[in-house]
């Protein structure tokens, strides 16, 4: 097989498939969503946007829904099972009362959500009461503890995967703040006991359980007379956390579509400090534009994904090459030969991930030497004891001295030198607002810096400069249409939001698009306001004086050399047709006995589409003389 050098020197870290595979092993997640279905959840007590009373149990199938439907964007690889306690049939590989695992055909229980999943659990309600049923799983006088049992059934489904390579989260929605409230005595401190030892060892095995508490119109839900010791609350987080849980159910109800990696780690790195001194630190990934997902070519029949097979068959002899194959580049008449290993150990740059070079002054560090969205890294004393500490005493320095470090980073077939910028935490009232460690900026290389070509560098002519006033004027104009607090998720991609709704209509069989909002559009009512038109009235006044009219230049636009190009070409064509008489050529049946050029004179000066073949032209023109 003859070399390809843009093959050989193509970077491994670009191969979009080997990113998606190492997506997919380390940023799993397996979520169990744990919903209450006692009759006290289906009470019809909470107005909803359209003024209609929805139940608590249609609210949080809401929240599951609109969360199932961003996380098929969000993260494909992710696996869902939805289960409902405190009903009166029971589906669940433990055979335990009260607790009824939802699922459909040809799913596993904890699988990834599927449109036909999504289908079914949209008219649960409908046919819930009639065949799953509502009842109260802990009633006094009874050893059955419903919520146990969920807990149990919930633990026993993410055994699946291994707590590396996967997160693995419990969601409880209720309206219930003390499920034992109806049990008294030593039963209740019992159950109570029993439950908490097994949210204990939920955690133990990676598990992280989070509460989504539903409030009645008249009274909050307290979270102290029994979920604050489940989910382990204290001190202000007490306080705060029912506002909290509020604000996020209410960003899964309406959450916008787009691409969201968790705090997850993207990759692992050895960091080279000095000679024989290694240090572990993670990446992360804060902020990344979204694009379309790729394409999955899926057969036709079964609609299963496609695996694409290649095998090398012998040119003389017609049997498949059981011997992986060799490259070989021609030089001085000969073939010489490259193995797959020898190629690898030809491109090697280096063996180190992240070796630090040395270090250099901030100011020595320019905003358009940010190729890319920076990566954040952080220590680790996972594998390597004592991380932490080195990386800690580096970060305090690098700030203590107002210094960058400069560090190789790379594979073995891709080398980047990049900048280590130090990053204090920084912490207000309501937490953590920027967190402790290094952002990871790629430097361009030489080429890659361009410098701009100043105006009218090769006349004369003076360079047209804004006075003070005009810089006033204009500096008055921002001021007024600045954006308060921006942020990028402000403003969503109306074209990634029509492309995931047709997609969802698609999948769903939908009869109507989902409503999508355009907010990228001018703020109409905003650049009325009068303070707004006065600033843009004083800065037109200030650059263009009191004399301009726009109606006087609206029509003087530069026109480009293609639109030259056209129009003369109109204009020949017109010449041209006038030349023959169309109708007597039509009325005889002439028109076939002229070339296509000729055709194309008639079609081109009536604006006409000139595509197409002879007989296509002919019909066209008859079409247009009516006859």
């Amino acid at each position: 097989m003859e070399l390809d050098p843009d093959d050989v020197f193509r970077d491994d870290e670009d191969d979009p498939e080997n990113e998606a595979l190492r997506q997919r092993a380390s940023s799993k997640e397996l979520v169990v969503y744990l919903v209450d279905a006692s009759p006290k959840m289906f009470s019809t007590n909470c107005p909803s946007e359209d003024q209609k009373d929805e139940s608590h149990f249609r609210i949080a199938i809401s929240c599951i829904l609109e969360s199932l439907k961003t996380q098929i964007i969000n993260r494909s690889y992710d696996e869902v099972a939805v289960c409902f306690f405190n009903t009166r049939e029971k589906k669940n590989l433990q055979d335990l009362n009260s607790v009824f695992v939802f699922n459909v055909a040809d799913r596993e229980f904890l699988d990834r959500p599927t449109a036909k999943f999504i289908k079914e659990l949209s008219r649960l309600e409908e046919f819930f009461v009639k065949e799953i049923g509502s009842q109260h799983g802990i009633v006094s006088g009874s050893r059955e503890n419903s919520l146990y049992n969920a807990l149990w059934v919930a633990q026993a489904l993410l055994r699946k995967g291994s707590a590396k390579t996967a997160d693995k989260r419990i969601l409880i929605f209720t309206d219930e703040d003390d499920p034992f409230g109806n049990i008294k005595g030593g039963a209740k401190a019992d159950m109570t006991r029993t439950t908490l030892q097994r949210v204990k060892d939920a955690q133990d095995l990676g598990i992280s359980i989070e509460l989504l508490p539903l409030s009645q119109l008249d009274r909050e839900f307290n979270v102290s007379l029994f979920y604050a010791d489940l989910i382990g609350l204290q001190g202000e987080d007490l306080a705060q956390f029912v506002p909290a849980a509020g604000e996020r159910m209410e960003d899964m109800k309406y959450q916008l579509r787009k691409r969201m990696f968790k705090k997850r780690i993207v990759r692992k790195l050895t960091f080279s400090v000095a000679n024989g001194v290694s240090i572990e630190v993670h990446t992360y990934a804060f902020i990344r534009p979204t694009v379309l997902g790729s394409i999955t070519w899926l057969d036709s029949v079964t609609n299963q994904p496609i695996k694409i097979e290649r095998s090398f068959i012998c040119a003389d002899t017609g049997a498949l090459m059981q011997e992986p194959p060799k490259h070989f580049q021609t030089y001085k008449n000969q073939n010489v030969k490259f193995s797959v290993e020898e190629l690898s150990e030809i491109k090697r740059v280096s063996t180190g991930q992240l070796r630090l070079l040395g270090f250099k002054p901030l100011s020595c560090l320019k905003d358009y030497h940010n190729l890319r969205p920076s990566t954040f890294i952080f220590p680790s004393d996972e594998e390597v004891i004592g991380s932490t500490r080195i990386f800690i005493a580096l970060h305090r320095s690098m700030i203590r001295l107002n210094r960058f470090a400069v560090a190789f980073y790379g594979t073995s077939s891709h080398s980047q030198l990049v900048a280590l910028v130090a990053q204090e935490e920084i912490i207000d009232s309501g937490g953590q607002v920027e967190p402790p460690g290094m952002h990871m900026i790629c430097l361009p290389y030489s080429d890659d810096i361009r410098h701009a070509e100043e105006l009218h560098s090769g006349t004369n002519a003076a360079i047209p400069r804004a006075n003070e006033d005009q810089i006033k004027k204009a500096a008055a104009l921002i001021k007024r249409i600045d954006l308060k607090d921006f942020s990028v998720y402000q403003f969503a991609n109306p074209g990634l939001q029509r492309h995931y709704a047709i997609l969802q209509a698609l999948a769903l069989e939908e009869d109507d698009l989902p409503e999508i909002k355009d907010e990228t559009v001018p703020d109409e009512e905003g650049l009325a306001r009068p303070g707004v038109v006065k600033a843009i009235e004083e800065f037109k006044l200030s650059v263009y004086g009191d004399k301009y009219d726009e109606s006087d230049n609206a029509g003087h636009k530069k026109v480009s050399e293609a639109s030259k190009k056209r129009k003369a070409l109109a204009d020949g064509a017109v010449q041209k047709s006038a030349q023959y008489n169309w109708d007597a050529l039509a009325d005889s049946g002439k028109l076939k006995d002229l070339t296509v050029v000729e055709l194309k004179f008639y079609l081109s000066a009536h604006d006409l589409p000139v595509s197409g073949k002879k007989e296509d032209l002919v019909k066209r023109i008859l079409t247009h003389m009516g006859k």
